[in-house]
Protein backbone atom coordinates (compact mmCIF):
# COMPACT_ATOMS: atom_id res chain seq x y z
CA UNK A 1 0.00 0.00 0.00
CA UNK A 2 0.76 3.83 -1.20
CA UNK A 3 -0.40 6.64 1.33
CA UNK A 4 0.38 9.81 -0.31
CA UNK A 5 0.72 11.97 3.09
CA UNK A 6 0.35 15.48 1.31
CA UNK A 7 -2.46 16.73 -1.12
CA UNK A 8 -4.22 19.70 -1.60
CA UNK A 9 -7.73 20.62 -3.34
CA UNK A 10 -9.24 24.10 -3.46
CA UNK A 11 -12.18 25.89 -4.69
CA UNK A 12 -11.89 29.33 -5.29
CA UNK A 13 -15.68 29.85 -4.38
CA UNK A 14 -15.25 27.97 -1.53
CA UNK A 15 -12.33 30.17 0.73
CA UNK A 16 -10.29 33.40 0.41
CA UNK A 17 -7.46 31.93 -0.25
CA UNK A 18 -5.13 35.46 -0.30
CA UNK A 19 -2.18 33.41 -1.25
CA UNK A 20 -3.65 32.95 -4.99
CA UNK A 21 -3.74 35.27 -7.42
CA UNK A 22 -2.27 36.61 -10.83
CA UNK A 23 0.76 36.79 -9.67
CA UNK A 24 0.77 32.53 -9.25
CA UNK A 25 -0.97 31.75 -12.28
CA UNK A 26 -0.26 28.31 -12.34
CA UNK A 27 -2.12 27.43 -9.30
CA UNK A 28 -4.77 30.31 -9.34
CA UNK A 29 -7.50 28.36 -10.12
CA UNK A 30 -10.03 25.23 -9.00
CA UNK A 31 -8.51 22.03 -8.29
CA UNK A 32 -10.64 19.00 -8.03
CA UNK A 33 -9.68 15.28 -6.56
CA UNK A 34 -11.15 14.20 -9.68
CA UNK A 35 -8.48 15.53 -11.43
CA UNK A 36 -6.19 13.99 -9.09
CA UNK A 37 -7.48 10.34 -9.16
CA UNK A 38 -5.85 9.11 -12.19
CA UNK A 39 -2.15 10.16 -11.29
CA UNK A 40 -2.42 8.36 -8.06
CA UNK A 41 -4.22 5.60 -9.90
CA UNK A 42 -1.36 5.03 -12.55
CA UNK A 43 1.59 5.83 -9.52
CA UNK A 44 -0.16 3.00 -7.19
CA UNK A 45 -1.15 4.79 -4.76
CA UNK A 46 -4.23 3.57 -2.83
CA UNK A 47 -5.21 6.14 -0.04
CA UNK A 48 -4.12 9.83 0.23
CA UNK A 49 -4.15 12.61 3.36
CA UNK A 50 -6.11 15.80 2.33
CA UNK A 51 -4.25 19.15 3.91
CA UNK A 52 -5.45 22.20 4.92
CA UNK A 53 -4.69 24.92 1.74
CA UNK A 54 -6.44 28.22 3.71
CA UNK A 55 -6.71 29.30 7.15
CA UNK A 56 -10.67 29.29 6.85
CA UNK A 57 -13.46 27.14 7.78
CA UNK A 58 -14.81 26.70 4.09
CA UNK A 59 -11.49 24.83 2.92
CA UNK A 60 -11.69 22.83 5.79
CA UNK A 61 -15.33 21.77 4.89
CA UNK A 62 -14.54 21.30 1.61
CA UNK A 63 -11.90 18.32 2.23
CA UNK A 64 -14.54 16.68 4.10
CA UNK A 65 -17.22 16.93 1.20
CA UNK A 66 -14.52 15.46 -1.03
CA UNK A 67 -13.75 12.48 1.35
CA UNK A 68 -17.47 11.73 1.42
CA UNK A 69 -17.44 11.33 -2.28
CA UNK A 70 -13.97 9.67 -2.62
CA UNK A 71 -13.02 6.75 0.25
CA UNK A 72 -9.36 7.44 -1.29
CA UNK A 73 -9.48 9.89 1.07
CA UNK A 74 -8.30 8.26 4.31
CA UNK A 75 -7.56 11.76 6.99
CA UNK A 76 -7.68 15.40 7.22
CA UNK A 77 -5.20 17.68 8.55
CA UNK A 78 -7.49 20.71 9.20
CA UNK A 79 -7.57 24.60 10.70
CA UNK A 80 -8.30 25.75 13.72
CA UNK A 81 -7.08 29.19 14.71
CA UNK A 82 -4.35 28.64 17.17
CA UNK A 83 -4.37 32.12 17.68
CA UNK A 84 -7.46 31.97 19.24
CA UNK A 85 -7.80 28.96 21.47
CA UNK A 86 -10.82 28.94 22.68
CA UNK A 87 -12.49 28.95 19.10
CA UNK A 88 -9.85 26.69 18.17
CA UNK A 89 -10.88 24.54 21.20
CA UNK A 90 -14.76 24.64 19.78
CA UNK A 91 -13.84 24.18 16.43
CA UNK A 92 -11.74 20.82 17.48
CA UNK A 93 -14.14 19.76 19.33
CA UNK A 94 -16.89 20.01 16.40
CA UNK A 95 -14.12 18.60 13.76
CA UNK A 96 -13.32 15.47 15.58
CA UNK A 97 -16.71 14.02 15.33
CA UNK A 98 -15.72 13.08 12.44
CA UNK A 99 -12.83 10.61 13.09
CA UNK A 100 -11.19 11.55 9.47
CA UNK A 101 -10.04 14.88 11.27
CA UNK A 102 -6.72 13.61 12.07
CA UNK A 103 -4.47 17.02 12.46
CA UNK A 104 -4.33 20.50 12.66
CA UNK A 105 -2.31 23.30 10.24
CA UNK A 106 -1.65 26.86 9.93
CA UNK A 107 -0.27 28.56 7.00
CA UNK A 108 2.83 29.73 9.33
CA UNK A 109 5.01 30.72 6.57
CA UNK A 110 2.18 33.17 5.20
CA UNK A 111 2.93 35.22 8.54
CA UNK A 112 5.36 37.84 8.07
CA UNK A 113 6.03 37.25 12.05
CA UNK A 114 8.75 34.63 11.68
CA UNK A 115 8.04 33.87 15.86
CA UNK A 116 4.40 33.73 15.53
CA UNK A 117 4.42 30.17 16.63
CA UNK A 118 6.02 30.71 20.01
CA UNK A 119 3.39 33.77 20.45
CA UNK A 120 1.50 32.88 24.01
CA UNK A 121 -2.39 32.83 22.44
CA UNK A 122 -0.70 30.39 19.96
CA UNK A 123 1.16 28.33 22.20
CA UNK A 124 -2.11 27.95 24.31
CA UNK A 125 -3.67 26.77 21.13
CA UNK A 126 -0.81 24.08 20.44
CA UNK A 127 -1.70 22.72 24.37
CA UNK A 128 -5.56 22.42 22.51
CA UNK A 129 -4.05 19.88 20.50
CA UNK A 130 -1.59 18.30 22.37
CA UNK A 131 -4.30 17.59 25.19
CA UNK A 132 -6.67 16.54 22.46
CA UNK A 133 -4.02 13.97 20.89
CA UNK A 134 -4.50 15.88 17.25
CA UNK A 135 -1.09 15.54 15.15
CA UNK A 136 0.49 19.34 14.06
CA UNK A 137 1.86 19.98 10.55
CA UNK A 138 4.22 22.12 10.49
CA UNK A 139 5.11 24.24 7.84
CA UNK A 140 8.46 25.73 8.59
CA UNK A 141 10.50 27.38 5.38
CA UNK A 142 12.52 29.74 6.87
CA UNK A 143 15.36 28.47 8.98
CA UNK A 144 14.01 30.53 11.92
CA UNK A 145 10.78 28.50 11.66
CA UNK A 146 12.82 25.03 11.92
CA UNK A 147 14.83 26.93 14.83
CA UNK A 148 11.52 26.92 16.66
CA UNK A 149 10.71 23.30 16.97
CA UNK A 150 13.17 22.18 20.05
CA UNK A 151 11.14 24.76 21.93
CA UNK A 152 7.59 23.78 20.58
CA UNK A 153 8.90 20.23 21.71
CA UNK A 154 9.59 21.00 25.27
CA UNK A 155 6.70 23.11 25.71
CA UNK A 156 4.44 20.19 24.60
CA UNK A 157 6.11 17.44 25.24
CA UNK A 158 3.10 14.95 24.29
CA UNK A 159 2.24 16.70 20.93
CA UNK A 160 2.68 15.06 17.80
CA UNK A 161 4.68 17.17 14.59
CA UNK A 162 5.33 16.50 11.07
CA UNK A 163 7.55 19.19 9.46
CA UNK A 164 6.19 19.44 6.21
CA UNK A 165 8.03 19.47 3.24
CA UNK A 166 11.66 18.55 4.95
CA UNK A 167 11.70 22.10 6.09
CA UNK A 168 12.47 23.46 2.24
CA UNK A 169 16.34 22.20 2.26
CA UNK A 170 18.42 24.43 0.00
CA UNK A 171 17.87 21.90 -2.95
CA UNK A 172 20.35 23.77 -5.55
CA UNK A 173 22.22 25.99 -2.98
CA UNK A 174 25.81 25.95 -3.13
CA UNK A 175 25.94 25.26 1.07
CA UNK A 176 23.70 22.89 3.12
CA UNK A 177 23.71 25.27 6.55
CA UNK A 178 21.57 26.08 8.45
CA UNK A 179 19.33 23.83 7.63
CA UNK A 180 21.73 21.05 7.82
CA UNK A 181 22.42 21.07 11.52
CA UNK A 182 18.86 22.52 12.10
CA UNK A 183 16.74 19.45 10.87
CA UNK A 184 18.78 17.25 13.20
CA UNK A 185 18.35 19.00 16.07
CA UNK A 186 14.53 19.27 15.59
CA UNK A 187 14.83 15.32 15.07
CA UNK A 188 16.38 14.85 18.07
CA UNK A 189 12.41 14.74 20.09
CA UNK A 190 10.96 11.27 18.82
CA UNK A 191 7.46 12.43 18.48
CA UNK A 192 8.78 14.65 15.50
CA UNK A 193 8.43 13.33 12.27
CA UNK A 194 8.68 15.16 8.71
CA UNK A 195 7.13 14.50 5.12
CA UNK A 196 9.44 13.77 2.17
CA UNK A 197 7.05 16.22 -0.01
CA UNK A 198 7.61 19.45 -2.06
CA UNK A 199 11.46 18.64 -3.12
CA UNK A 200 10.72 19.00 -6.81
CA UNK A 201 13.85 17.35 -7.64
CA UNK A 202 15.14 18.22 -11.07
CA UNK A 203 17.43 15.15 -11.06
CA UNK A 204 18.15 12.43 -8.39
CA UNK A 205 22.04 14.20 -7.70
CA UNK A 206 20.19 17.11 -6.51
CA UNK A 207 17.73 15.99 -3.30
CA UNK A 208 20.09 12.59 -2.89
CA UNK A 209 22.10 14.42 0.33
CA UNK A 210 18.84 15.79 1.78
CA UNK A 211 17.13 12.58 1.45
CA UNK A 212 19.86 10.99 2.79
CA UNK A 213 19.75 13.40 6.09
CA UNK A 214 16.90 12.94 6.53
CA UNK A 215 17.08 9.24 7.17
CA UNK A 216 20.22 9.53 8.76
CA UNK A 217 18.62 11.84 11.71
CA UNK A 218 14.63 10.51 11.38
CA UNK A 219 15.20 7.18 10.11
CA UNK A 220 12.38 5.90 7.71
CA UNK A 221 9.88 4.70 10.69
CA UNK A 222 9.72 8.95 11.33
CA UNK A 223 9.56 10.16 7.48
CA UNK A 224 6.75 9.89 5.08
CA UNK A 225 5.81 10.79 1.72
CA UNK A 226 4.11 13.09 0.27
CA UNK A 227 3.19 14.15 -3.15
CA UNK A 228 2.16 17.76 -2.57
CA UNK A 229 -0.34 18.24 -5.88
CA UNK A 230 -1.24 20.44 -7.11
CA UNK A 231 1.55 22.30 -5.93
CA UNK A 232 3.81 19.79 -7.89
CA UNK A 233 2.05 20.86 -11.11
CA UNK A 234 4.59 23.51 -11.34
CA UNK A 235 7.59 21.00 -10.94
CA UNK A 236 6.64 18.44 -13.63
CA UNK A 237 3.32 17.29 -12.13
CA UNK A 238 2.66 14.14 -9.92
CA UNK A 239 4.31 11.60 -12.34
CA UNK A 240 7.72 13.26 -12.24
CA UNK A 241 7.95 14.04 -8.82
CA UNK A 242 7.17 10.22 -7.99
CA UNK A 243 9.60 9.13 -10.06
CA UNK A 244 12.26 11.78 -8.57
CA UNK A 245 11.84 10.68 -4.92
CA UNK A 246 11.36 7.09 -5.66
CA UNK A 247 14.60 7.10 -7.42
CA UNK A 248 15.92 8.72 -4.28
CA UNK A 249 14.36 5.92 -1.66
CA UNK A 250 15.39 3.14 -4.47
CA UNK A 251 18.35 2.02 -2.24
CA UNK A 252 16.27 1.37 0.74
CA UNK A 253 15.22 -2.43 1.73
CA UNK A 254 11.68 -3.07 0.85
CA UNK A 255 10.67 -2.53 4.58
CA UNK A 256 12.16 0.63 4.64
CA UNK A 257 10.74 1.58 1.62
CA UNK A 258 7.24 0.77 3.18
CA UNK A 259 7.79 2.55 6.05
CA UNK A 260 8.11 5.68 3.86
CA UNK A 261 5.22 5.07 1.49
CA UNK A 262 2.68 3.86 4.30
CA UNK A 263 3.68 2.54 7.40
CA UNK A 264 4.58 5.93 9.25
CA UNK A 265 1.81 8.07 8.03
CA UNK A 266 -0.82 5.33 9.34
CA UNK A 267 0.97 5.15 12.58
CA UNK A 268 1.35 9.21 12.94
CA UNK A 269 -2.04 9.97 12.28
CA UNK A 270 -3.51 7.02 13.48
CA UNK A 271 -5.22 5.90 10.52
CA UNK A 272 -6.23 2.58 10.52
CA UNK A 273 -5.49 -0.57 8.49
Amino acid sequence: MIIDAHQHVWDLDRSPYPWLGPHVPQWNRTFTFEELQPQLVRNGVDATVLVQSDDHDGDTDLMLEVADRHPEVVAVVAYVPLDRPDAAADRLAQLRKDPRVVGIRNLIHDIPDPDWILRPEVDEGLGVLERADVTFDYVAVLPRHLEHVPTLSERHPGLRIVIDHLAKPPIGETGHEPWWSLIETAAENPLVHAKLSGLYPEDRESIQPFVDRALDVFGPARLMYGGDWPISTAAGGYDQVFAGLSAALADLSAPDREQIYSTTARRFYKIPE
